[in-house]
């Protein structure tokens, strides 16, 4: 027997849980299952919205962002030529940014980006229901992008940020210390502060790196740290907060006219975080931030958790673990349900209505081999140049082709089939999912996520409820 709901969302990141929640809100019965734990635990905690825009070309178009990315580009302009790396010509511009405010420039994306499709109203409204599910981040008071500071020394702009990272905002000219630690190596406090001076950020800025004064195992993971300060547990009769202050209290005079506020990697506590930040603030006089780090990221883990207590108080259901490995369609492509692997058994799945979001290259949403590229669940279209060393140019760090890689959709975000017809009425795709963004190089993969999140699964619940 068929486990049934109205709304079926296949995906548990952003994208995944903005669309069960904008179902739900339209009062639909909603189910989420996605293969694997939620990839919120992997991300920086930050909500971009976009920070970045291609370049525009003398012409007007835009770099890098073909209408029909399937269609290999035959003029000689570098700005248009996939292969330009290879071909020796290098003057492939770099993006237009830091964008003070996203909403004035998603006009100015490509036709076909995932914002052209559903419009800045999207954006607003699913930057309207984070605020609403998720306390404890700030940045809705304005349009404006925040400038965060990161591990790797650079700023980037973002929509919204965790209290926890508040008071390190490169807008403010405060004096800033940068502490790191001998144990903690994919943490350089000195290049943070040195690439940070280097940007030309407003205020003195200084990198120190001190022993955390309990002596963990050298492969202990930033959890461990979390832990420790959570519990304030003991090291050598002192509680831990006193013992860190301690520990980095000598060195805030390193930056000129003192430290006003100190930066440490993400790690300070988790469910006691903002006990553990105001105690060190009290200790050391100054305030107290995090710097967002790589996976782990423990606000990537508060902010899942978060989420996902926002589907439990909207009553949403929701499973992991549980594979989608095929599906029932009628003859004009109307989904019926989709077959869920529980245990070596395929179940059936019913649903009025899907939402595909299940991410895109990396998170094995959209999928690529030697043959092409596909969507691997439903099997939808995904446009892209037969020819591979189309797919991408030889420069790491430049504009490539396979980061636009995904399905197409109508404004109903519908997936289009190689004819531009829609290929499952009953779908809706969101997320990295879709196509035509670069969201790695325009900073905005929450942003896309929430806006296209909240369109597809409202309006999958509007035509069940129709």
């Amino acid at each position: 027997m068929a486990i049934t709901s109205d709304v079926l969302v296949v995906g548990g990141g952003l994208a995944g849980v903005t669309a069960a929640l904008a179902a739900a809100r339209e009062g639909v019965d909603v189910r989420l299952v996605s293969h694997k734990q939620s990839t919120l635990s992997q991300a920086s905690g930050l909500v971009d919205a976009l920070g970045y825009v291609p370049a525009v070309r003398a012409d007007g178009g835009t770099a890098g962002a073909r209408d029909d990315p399937a269609s290999p580009a035959t003029d000689d302009d570098p700005t248009r030529t996939p292969t330009a790396g290879r071909t020796g010509v290098r003057d492939r511009p770099d993006p237009e940014g830091p964008l003070v405010d996203p909403f004035d420039a998603i006009d100015r994306l490509p036709a076909g980006h995932p914002y052209r499709l559903v419009g800045a109203d999207a954006l607003r409204e699913g930057l309207a229901l984070f605020d609403d599910v998720v306390d404890g981040y700030r940045g809705g008071h304005t349009d404006r992008n925040a400038l965060v500071p990161t591990f790797g020394g650079t700023v980037k702009p973002t929509a919204r940020y965790p209290a926890s990272v508040a008071a390190g905002l490169a807008s403010d000219d405060r004096p800033m210390l940068v502490v790191g630690f001998r144990s903690l190596t994919e943490f350089d406090a000195r290049q943070v502060a040195a690439r940070l001076e280097a940007a030309g950020v407003p205020f003195p800025v200084a990198g120190v790196e001190v022993a955390f004064p309990a002596a963990f195992r050298d492969d202990a993971r930033v959890t461990r740290f979390a832990r420790s300060l959570d519990l304030d547990e003991s090291i050598d009769g002192t509680p831990a907060r006193r013992a860190l202050a301690a520990a980095v209290e000598p060195h805030l005079d390193a930056v000129a006219d003192g430290a006003a506020r100190v930066g440490f990697p993400a790690f300070l506590g988790d469910d006691e975080a903002p006990a553990v930040r105001a105690d060190l603030a009290g200790h050391l006089g100054a305030d107290v931030f995090e710097v967002p780090m790589g996976p782990p990221s423990l606000p990537g883990l508060r902010l899942a958790d978060r989420l996902y207590d926002a589907l439990d108080d909207a009553g949403v259901r929701y499973e992991t673990g549980v594979p989608v490995v095929g599906y029932e369609a009628t003859d004009e492509g109307h989904v019926e349900a989709l077959l869920v692997d529980r245990k070596g058994t395929e179940v059936p799945y019913a649903a009025d209505a899907v939402v595909l979001a299940t991410g895109g290259l990396v998170g094995k949403g959209i999928d690529s081999d030697r043959e092409g590229v596909r969507e691997p669940v439903l099997g939808c279209h995904v446009p892209h140049p037969e020819e591979r060393y189309e797919w991408y140019v030889d420069d790491a760090f430049g504009d490539q082709p396979y980061a636009r890689f995904g399905v197409h959709a109508d404004e109903r975000l519908r997936p289009l089939d190689a004819d531009g017809a829609v290929q499952f009425p009953n779908v809706r795709v969101a997320g990295a999912t879709l196509g035509g963004a670069d969201v790695a190089r325009e900073k905005s993969a929450s942003g896309v996520s929430l806006a296209t999140g909240l369109a597809a699964g409202r309006d999958a619940a509007v035509e069940v409820a129709r």
